[in-house]
């Protein structure tokens, strides 16, 4: 059983993550400052860093929880489609990550806009999230493509995320290289048609 000084620090912990997400859901991870933090969460700033190593484990810890949001939409996606074919499934799941995007435009751009590379010591659990989401994606591209090597797939995996992610984020953003927002979703289903082939759904 926790001791009390054990529960009182799991306790904070959980209060300033809660107010880390709503500030990043608002405005971004450029509102994580330590000092907002510990007069929001009644506590001093020595405080914030008694239970976090620093601000970017404070981010990673929100963006844990938006990842897991993200792989619930995505799964979601697919409830009684499952029997849809490959390229179909991709282009679901495609749907549903666009518009958890543009749903939660900061939450989604703060699992980005924290550098967060190969060689860093993030959480297990962390990775586990991302390589959930990229799960998703594996399980249509080894039924359409069944005799390609564990490594090719992969890659693929990464290149269709990226083609994908590329273009919410330059259409979500307005950018001069990206499409109006309301031909993002037919220019997903073309890419990943020709990339994949076999789709038969029309969008």
């Amino acid at each position: 059983m926790a001791s009390k000084a054990e529960q009182r620090r799991d306790a904070l912990r959980d209060e300033i993550l809660d107010i880390a997400e709503n500030r990043i859901a608002e405005a971004g991870i450029g509102a994580i400052k330590a000092r907002d933090l510990a007069q929001q969460a009644g506590c001093a700033v020595g405080g914030i860093y008694n239970v976090f190593g620093d601000l970017n484990d404070i981010v990673i810890a929100v963006n844990g929880r938006t990842f897991g949001r993200l792989g619930q939409a995505v799964a979601a996606s697919l409830d009684g489609r499952q029997d849809e074919k490959p390229a179909d499934q991709l282009v679901i799941m495609a749907y549903a990550y666009l518009d958890f995007a543009a749903a939660n435009p900061m939450a989604w751009r703060a699992l980005f806009d924290l550098k967060v590379t190969s060689e860093m010591d993030v959480p297990d659990w962390y990775r586990a999230e991302l390589e959930r989401l990229f799960g998703f994606i594996a399980g249509p591209v080894r039924s359409r493509f069944p005799d390609m090597a564990d490594e090719d797939v992969a890659l693929m995996v990464r290149a269709l995320f990226s083609s994908v992610h590329g273009i919410v984020l330059l259409g979500l953003e307005n950018r001069i290289s990206g499409v109006p927002q309301d031909q993002m979703k037919r220019m997903i289903s073309l890419v990943l048609r020709e990339i994949i082939g076999g789709c038969s759904l029309k969008f």
